[in-house]
C-alpha cells in the first residue's frame, strides 16, 4: 500500500509537474464578469485528464486526519467509519497534492484558519481553481465550534412549520461560509420507518409528504433559488435511497421493495425536492437495493434522478461507498472494478482517499472509463465552484466569524423552532407547573444538565451557548427552590447510588423532573446510544433509567418525564404510570430554555409527532399509513396500536373542528379538490394547533395504506377564536404506483380526513367521488 501511495505521488502528478509554472495564456475563466458556463468551458479547455479527475477527488480535512494519526490506533482508523486515514500517505503529503492540483474538495474542515491554509495551497496549483469544503451541517454547522445548533431534524419536523426549517437552513448557510465550508451533505430525505435504526433523528419522520415539504424548506434555505454568492451553500439530497427501512434495523442493512412501493413512500421526497428546490449535489446510501448496492444502481441515478426526475447537479458517493461494493457488496471483483461501476452509474466524486485518482486513469487507459463521462463531471464541479463565487472570494476573514454565527436573530430561531418542537404526549391536570403549589423541585436524569440535548453531528459547544434543561427551569421559575442531584451523564453506567440519592431528594421534594432518553451527541464517540452506526436490538429506556423513573415514582411525588432522544423509544410502563410526559428530542442551543417555557407555562406545546412511537419493539414497523391487513389480527402478548400515533400532540387549550365541507361530491380527473374546514379553540388560552388533512382511496387496483397525509397547516388562535381553513388537492394527490409501477388515478370514491392527528377519533370524514 505504501509503495502505491508513493507511486501516486511521484508518478501520477507527473504531468502536472512539468506545468507546474505555465501559466495559461487565455485565462477567461478568471472574469467573474463571463457568463458561467462560459468560463466552465474555458477551464476544462485548458486542464489536463489529471486535473479533471483530481476534481473527482475528496479527502478530509488535514486536522481530522492528524486527530485521527494522534488519538486512535491503526485497527480503529482502519475499521471504523467516522475517521479519516490514509495508511503510507501522511498529512503533509495530502497538502503537496493540494499544490499540485490533485485535490478537489475536502469534508470536514472545522476551522476557518484551515480553511483559509487549504485555499492557499490550491491557489499555488497551476490553474489555481480553488477547493470546494463540504460538511455535515445537518442541524447547524454543529461540528464547528461556537455555532448556532437547532433541534435535531426529527425535532424539526415535529414543527410542521417549514417555513421555520428554511429560515434555519438559511442560516446555517450564513454561519457555514463565514467558516469556511460551502457545501452541506444535508438534508437527509429518507423515510425512517424503523426505531432501531439509529439515524432516526437526522430525518424527518415517516411519512412522504412531510419529509418532502420539510426537505424543499432545507434546501432552500440552504441553497436559496439560486446558489450564486458567497453567503449560500450546496445542499445534498440524501441518502437515495431506504436506507431508514433496513431489513434488521441497522445501518446499511440490504433492502429488498417493489417498485411500487419504492417510488410510492421512498422515492417521493427526492422527486419533490428535485422538482420543487433544485438540490444541486445527491448522495447514495449506503445499503443495496434489491441486490444492487445504490452506489452501483444506474437505474436509480441516471434513468430516475436525472432522466425522469431532471437532476442536474453532481453525485458524491458517502464515506468509502464506492470501495464497498467491492470489500462489501462484492459484486466487484476489486476496488478498481468498483469505482468503473461506481462511476459509471453516475456518481461524479469520490469520498474520500488516495487510490480513487490512480485508479480513474488506469480505467481511461484501459478503455473501461470515458474521457466524456469525466468531462461532465468535472463541468458540474467547477460550475459549483464559479457559482459559489468560490474564484473570486475564497477566503474567509476569520475576524468577521463572531458577527455571523451564534447571532440573536439566529438564537431567536433555534428557540422558536424547539418551543414548536416539543410534543406534549401526556397530562393529567400537572402542567404547567404551579409554582405557587410546587415550591420545591428535584431535577434530575442524565440528559438533565449536558450537551446531550444537541443530538448527533454536533461536537461540544462552548458552555455559555447551552442552553441545559437544569439551566432552562432554573431562569424560568428564579424564586423556587430547585434542587438537582448529578446521576451522571453516561447511559452505559448509571449508579446505583446516585439513583437512591435521587429518590431519597425525590422524596423530600413536592414535584420531581426526569429528564432520560438517548445519547447522541457525537462528542461521546464511545458512549453514545444513538445516531449514525448506533442501531439497537430493543428500544427501551437504555440501561437503569427506567428504574431512576420507576424509584422515583414510587416515592409518591409527582413526577414529570422529560425524554430527550433521537428515535423514537418504548416506554409504555412512563405512559401508563406518569402523569406528565414531553417528547423534547433533541431541541439544540436553546432547548433548555424551551423545554422550561412550557413546564411554567409561558409557551403552549404544539409540537406533533412526526414518527409513530411503537410500545414495543416487536411491532416495528408500525406506521401510521399502513395497509388495510396489517392489524387484522392481535397480538396475543400485547396491544397491537401504537403507544403513540403519528401527528399526534396535545395542547394546554382544546380545539373543535367541524363543518368539513367539500365544494362537490364528484369530480373529473383535471378538477382540483377544494375542502373547507372550521377550527375553534374550545380551552382558556391561545394555542397553536396543525391541522392535518388525510385521503384514502376507498377501492383501488392495488392496495393502499389506511391513510395519506397530503396536506397541513398550523394555525394560532386565541381562547375563543375559530378559523376556516381550506385545502385544495390535485389528481397528483390522488394519483399512485400500482403493483405495475404504472402512474395511475382511478375513478371511485375517496374519503377525506381532517383533524388534529392521524387518529380515526380525531378525523372528521366527508367522501367524493373521481368519475
Amino acid at each position: 500500500m505504501k509503495i502505491r501511495i508513493l507511486y501516486i505521488l511521484l508518478f501520477s502528478s507527473l504531468p502536472l509537474l512539468l506545468w507546474a509554472n505555465s501559466v495559461p495564456k487565455k485565462t477567461i475563466y478568471l472574469d467573474p464578469s463571463q457568463p458561467i458556463q462560459k468560463r466552465v468551458e474555458n477551464l476544462m479547455s485548458l486542464m489536463t485528464l489529471e486535473e479533471k479527475i483530481a476534481q473527482m477527488c475528496q479527502y478530509v480535512g488535514l486536522e481530522h486526519m492528524r486527530d485521527a494519526e494522534k488519538n486512535i490506533t491503526e485497527e480503529e482508523l482502519l475499521n471504523g467509519h467516522a475517521r479519516g486515514f490514509y495508511k503510507g500517505l501522511h498529512s503533509s503529503g495530502v497538502e503537496r497534492m493540494v499544490i499540485r492540483g490533485e485535490i478537489g474538495s475536502f469534508l470536514h474542515v472545522l476551522t476557518a484558519e484551515e480553511a483559509n491554509h487549504l485555499q492557499k495551497l490550491a491557489e499555488q496549483s497551476r490553474l489555481k481553481i480553488p477547493l470546494l469544503i463540504g460538511i455535515d451541517a445537518i442541524h447547524g454547522n454543529g461540528l464547528v465550534s461556537g455555532s448556532t445548533i437547532y433541534p435535531s431534524p426529527i425535532g424539526m419536523a415535529s414543527t410542521f412549520a417549514p417555513e421555520l426549517i428554511e429560515e434555519a437552513s438559511r442560516q446555517t448557510a450564513i454561519e457555514m461560509r463565514a467558516t469556511g465550508s460551502h457545501w452541506a451533505f444535508a438534508p437527509n430525505i429518507e423515510i425512517a420507518c424503523d426505531a432501531r435504526w439509529g439515524r432516526v433523528g437526522e430525518t424527518f419522520g415517516e411519512d412522504p409528504y412531510l419529509v418532502s415539504r420539510m426537505g424543499i424548506a432545507s434546501i432552500k434555505g440552504l441553497q436559496t433559488n439560486d446558489f450564486t454568492g458567497t453567503d449560500k451553500v450546496l445542499a445534498c439530497a440524501k441518502h437515495l435511497v431506504a436506507g431508514g427501512v433496513p431489513n434488521n434495523g441497522t445501518n446499511a442493512c440490504p433492502v429488498e421493495l417493489s417498485e411500487g412501493k419504492l417510488r410510492n413512500i421512498y422515492l417521493a421526497p427526492f422527486k419533490a425536492a428535485i422538482k420543487e428546490a433544485s438540490p444541486f449535489t445527491l448522495m447514495p446510501a449506503h445499503n443495496e437495493l434489491n441486490g444492487i448496492p445504490c452506489h452501483a444502481n444506474k437505474w436509480l441515478m441516471n434513468d430516475i434522478i436525472r432522466n425522469e426526475y431532471g437532476f442536474d447537479g453532481f453525485i458524491v458517493s458517502d464515506w468509502m461507498d464506492m470501495e464497498a461494493i467491492s470489500t462489501r457488496h462484492r459484486i466487484a471483483q476489486t476496488t478498481t472494478d468498483a469505482f468503473s461501476l461506481s462511476i459509471s452509474a453516475g456518481v461524479d466524486m469520490h469520498m474520500h482517499g488516495p487510490i480513487f485518482y490512480d485508479a480513474v486513469l488506469e480505467l481511461i487507459k484501459e478503455k473501461k472509463l470515458t474521457e466524456d463521462r469525466i468531462n461532465k463531471a468535472c463541468a458540474k464541479i467547477l460550475e459549483a465552484k464559479f457559482r459559489l463565487g468560490l474564484f473570486e472570494n475564497r477566503y474567509v476573514k476569520e475576524s468577521d466569524i463572531e458577527k455571523k454565527i451564534f447571532t440573536q436573530k439566529h438564537q431567536q430561531t433555534a428557540l422558536e423552532i424547539a418551543r414548536r418542537s416539543i410534543v406534549l404526549l401526556k397530562n393529567e391536570n400537572l402542567l404547567p407547573i404551579d409554582t405557587k403549589k410546587f415550591k420545591k423541585i428535584l431535577v434530575t436524569g442524565p440528559n438533565a444538565d449536558n450537551q446531550s440535548i444537541m443530538g448527533d453531528w454536533v461536537f461540544e459547544q462552548p458552555t455559555a451557548n447551552v442552553s441545559t434543561i437544569l439551566k432552562g427551569i432554573k431562569e424560568e421559575a428564579p424564586n423556587t427552590q430547585v434542587d438537582y442531584v448529578d446521576v451522571g451523564w453516561n447511559l452505559r453506567t448509571l449508579d446505583d447510588q446516585k439513583i437512591r440519592e435521587a429518590t431519597q431528594a425525590a422524596a423530600s421534594s413536592d414535584l420531581a423532573i426526569v429528564i432520560v432518553g438517548e445519547d447522541s451527541f457525537r462528542q461521546h464517540w464511545k458512549e453514545k446510544t444513538c445516531g449514525e452506526n448506533r442501531d439497537r436490538m430493543d428500544i427501551t429506556l437504555w440501561g437503569k433509567q427506567n428504574h431512576l423513573v420507576e424509584s422515583i415514582h414510587d416515592t409518591g411525588v409527582p413526577t414529570i418525564v422529560i425524554l430527550v432522544n433521537g428515535r423514537p423509544l418504548a416506554t409504555e410502563w412512563i405512559a401508563n404510570n406518569i402523569p406528565a410526559i414531553l417528547e423534547a428530542w433533541e431541541p439544540g442551543s436553546m432547548g433548555g430554555k424551551a423545554v422550561a417555557e412550557i413546564l411554567f407555562g409561558k409557551i403552549n406545546p404544539s409540537g406533533k409527532l412526526p414518527i409513530t412511537i411503537p410500545r414495543h419493539v416487536g411491532q416495528i414497523s408500525t406506521i401510521y399509513n399502513h395497509k388495510p391487513s396489517q392489524y387484522l389480527h392481535p397480538y396475543i402478548d400485547g396491544d397491537k396500536t401504537p403507544l403513540y400515533s403519528f401527528g399526534y400532540g396535545l395542547s394546554y387549550t382544546s380545539f373543535k373542528y367541524d363543518n368539513l365541507k367539500i365544494a362537490k361530491e364528484n369530480f373529473t380527473t383535471d378538477e382540483k379538490i377544494e375542502i373547507t374546514v372550521n377550527v375553534s379553540n374550545t380551552g382558556d388560552r391561545k394555542g397553536d394547533e396543525v391541522v392535518q388533512l388525510y385521503i384514502r382511496d376507498d377501492y383501488s387496483n392495488t392496495t393502499r395504506p389506511v391513510k395519506e397525509l397530503k396536506r397541513f397547516q398550523r394555525i394560532s388562535l386565541d381562547k375563543g377564536e375559530s378559523k376556516s381553513l381550506s385545502f385544495s388537492l390535485d389528481k397528483d394527490d390522488l394519483s399512485y404506483y400500482n403493483h405495475k409501477a404504472e402512474y395511475v388515478l382511478e375513478p371511485g370514491t375517496f374519503t377525506i380526513m381532517v383533524g388534529g392527528s392521524s387518529l380515526d377519533k380525531d378525523l372528521l370524514k366527508i367522501k367524493f367521488n373521481i368519475k
